[in-house]
C-alpha cells in the first residue's frame, strides 16, 4: 500500500492506495487562512504539520501498518522561510497573497531573462516576488533566511530531515530554469539568494529520503521511502492519468486550473499562461489559473444563507434557467490568467428586484465557467490544443455545474472514478512508482470513466450573451479595481 499526503490550502488530505492504484482509505484535517491585511494570505506552517499528523492517524491502523512508501503534494508557491537551525521565521506567505505586486516589476527588471528561463510572468502569487517583499519590508527577517521551502517540502523536512523538492512544484517559484530543470543562478541573485538557500531537486517519482524513525513509530508504519511528489496540480494530473501530450484536466478546487500535458517547454507569459515541469522526467505542462473557483460557490452559499455549496447548486438547478440576467466576475482574490491583476475583485452585475439566491448561485456557476473559457482561449493562443477534459476536485461532484462548464468551454467533460480525490491520489501513485519501479504509463493509467457531459447546443446558445457581457466587464472595471487598492 502507498500513502499520498496533500498539503492543501483548506485542509491536509491523506489517501491510501493499493498496489493496483485503487483508493482504499482517505482522511482529512482542516486548515484556516489568515488575512491580517488587504491582499495578504498566510498560514502557520506548524498547522500543516498538526493537520498532517491528524489526517494520517485518522486512517485505518491496519492500512497504515502496510504502507510501503509515501508521496507528497501541496499548494504551490508558498514561501516558508527558515533560519540557520530550520526554525520558522514568520508565517508562510501563500499562493493567493497579492502584496508583492510592486516587486514583480522590480524582479523582471533585475532578471531580463526571466520570461525565457522561468517561462512565466512575475506574478504576486509566485514565490520569488514574495522574497523581494520580505527583503524590502522585513529586512531583519530576510537577513536570517537560510532556507526557503514550499509547503509540502517543509512537511517533508519534518518527516525525513531532508530539504528536497520536485521539479513541478519548484517551477512555480520562478527560480527554476524550467527547460533545464535546474535552479537559475540569475533569478536567484535577482532576489538576493543563491542555490544554497534552495532544496535539492528531484523528479517527482524519485526517492528523496526515508521517514524518520520517531515519526514512523508515531504513525504506526515502517520507516518507508518518501517520493518527490509534486505541486498540487501536477500531482492531480498523475492521479487521473493526464501525463501524455494533449491530455487535459480541469480542477474545481479552492482555485481553478485548466491543465494541459505536453512533452515540450512551451511558455506563453504574454497571456499569463503558466509553463511548468510535469512530475515525470522529460515532461512539461501548460496551465491557466484562476484564484477563486469552488471557493466562489462557498462564498455565495454563505452570502445567501445556505448550509453549503451543494444546497446552493441544487437551488440554482431547480430554478431551471441557464443564462439569466445576472453576471458574476469571480475575482474574489484577484486573478492570474489572463489578467494578472491582484487588485481585481468579485462583481455581481445585472441585479434587479427578482434576483434571488438561486439567480445569484446560477450567476456564480456561470462566472467561474466563463473564467475557465478565458483560460482555454489563452492556451489556444499559446499553441495548446485542448480536446476532452477530465474534471477533478471537489467541484467535480456536481453534474449540473459540469453541464454549464461543458457549454461554456465547448468541450466534452469526462468524470473518472476517484476524480474528486485530488492531488493526494497522484502523490500516492508517485510513491508507488518510486518504490516499485513501475512505469508511469502502467501506474498512471486513467481510472475508469463514470460519466461524460457533452455541450448541449441550447446551453451554448443561452450562455453566449452572458459570456460576451462577462468579457466586456473586466476591461471596463479595471481602473476602478486599481483605485480601490490605493490607501
Amino acid at each position: 500500500m502507498f500513502l499520498g499526503i496533500d498539503i492543501g490550502t483548506s485542509s491536509v488530505k491523506a489517501v491510501v492506495i493499493n498496489d493496483t492504484g485503487d483508493v482504499i482509505d482517505q482522511a482529512s484535517a482542516p486548515l484556516s487562512v489568515s488575512r491580517p491585511q488587504p491582499l495578504w494570505s498566510e498560514q502557520n506552517p506548524a498547522d500543516w504539520w498538526a493537520a498532517t499528523n491528524k489526517a494520517v492517524l485518522d486512517l485505518s491502523p491496519d492500512r497504515r501498518a502496510k504502507v510501503e512508501g509515501i508521496g507528497l503534494s501541496g499548494q504551490m508557491h508558498g514561501a516558508t522561510l527558515l533560519g540557520a537551525r530550520d526554525e520558522l521565521l514568520r508565517p508562510a506567505i501563500l499562493w493567493n497573497d497579492g502584496r508583492s505586486f510592486q516587486q514583480c516589476g522590480a524582479l523582471e527588471a533585475a532578471a531580463p531573462g526571466l520570461h525565457e528561463i522561468a517561462g512565466n510572468l512575475a506574478m504576486p502569487g509566485f514565490t520569488a516576488p514574495k522574497l523581494l517583499w520580505v527583503r524590502e519590508n522585513e529586512p531583519e527577517i530576510f537577513s536570517k533566511v537560510a532556507r526557503v521551502l514550499l509547503p509540502k517540502d517543509y512537511v517533508r523536512l519534518l518527516m525525513t530531515g531532508e530539504a528536497a523538492s520536485d521539479m513541478s512544484d519548484s517551477a512555480g517559484t520562478l527560480w527554476l530554469d524550467v527547460a533545464k530543470r535546474a535552479w537559475s543562478p540569475e533569478i536567484l541573485a535577482a532576489t538576493g539568494l543563491s542555490e544554497s538557500h534552495m532544496p535539492q531537486l528531484f523528479e517527482g517519482c524519485a526517492i528523496t529520503g526515508t521517514l524518520r524513525a520517531d515519526i514512523a513509530k508515531s504513525w504506526g508504519m515502517p520507516s518507508v521511502p518518501v517520493a518527490g511528489g509534486g505541486g498540487d496540480n501536477a500531482a492531480g494530473a498523475v492521479g487521473v492519468g493526464v501525463i501524455r501530450p494533449g491530455d487535459a484536466f480541469l480542477s474545481l478546487g479552492t482555485s481553478g486550473v485548466l491543465f494541459l500535458s505536453g512533452d515540450k517547454f512551451l511558455p506563453n507569459p504574454a497571456q499569463a499562461v503558466h509553463a511548468f515541469c510535469h512530475v515525470l522526467p522529460d515532461r512539461w505542462h501548460q496551465m491557466t489559473v484562476m484564484l477563486s473557483a469552488a471557493s466562489c460557490v462557498d462564498w455565495a452559499a454563505r452570502l445567501t444563507g445556505f448550509h453549503d455549496a451543494g444546497e446552493l447548486i441544487a437551488k440554482a438547478e431547480a430554478r431551471g434557467s441557464i443564462g439569466g440576467a445576472e453576471v458574476f466576475l469571480p475575482y474574489l482574490s484577484g486573478e492570474r490568467t489572463p489578467h494578472n491583476d491582484p487588485h481585481a475583485r468579485g462583481v455581481l452585475l445585472g441585479l434587479d428586484h427578482d434576483s434571488d439566491a438561486a439567480a445569484i448561485g446560477q450567476a456564480v456557476l456561470e462566472g467561474v465557467a466563463f473564467a475557465f473559457a478565458d483560460g482555454m482561449d489563452a492556451l489556444a493562443a499559446g499553441g495548446g490544443t485542448v480536446g476532452d477534459i477530465t474534471v477533478i476536485g471537489g467541484g467535480a461532484r456536481s453534474a449540473y455545474w459540469g453541464r454549464i462548464l461543458s457549454a461554456a468551454l465547448g468541450r466534452r467533460l469526462v468524470y473518472r472514478r476517484d476524480g474528486a480525490v485530488g492531488p493526494a491520489f497522484g502523490a500516492a501513485k508517485l510513491a508507488l512508482i518510486a518504490v516499485t519501479g513501475a512505469s508511469a504509463e502502467e501506474a498512471c493509467a486513467p481510472p475508469p470513466v463514470l460519466n461524460e457531459i457533452d455541450p448541449a447546443p441550447e446551453d451554448v446558445e443561452r450562455l453566449a450573451a452572458n459570456r460576451a457581457r462577462f468579457r466586456q466587464a473586466y476591461p471596463r472595471l479595471k481602473s476602478l479595481f486599481a483605485l480601490e487598492s490605493l490607501p
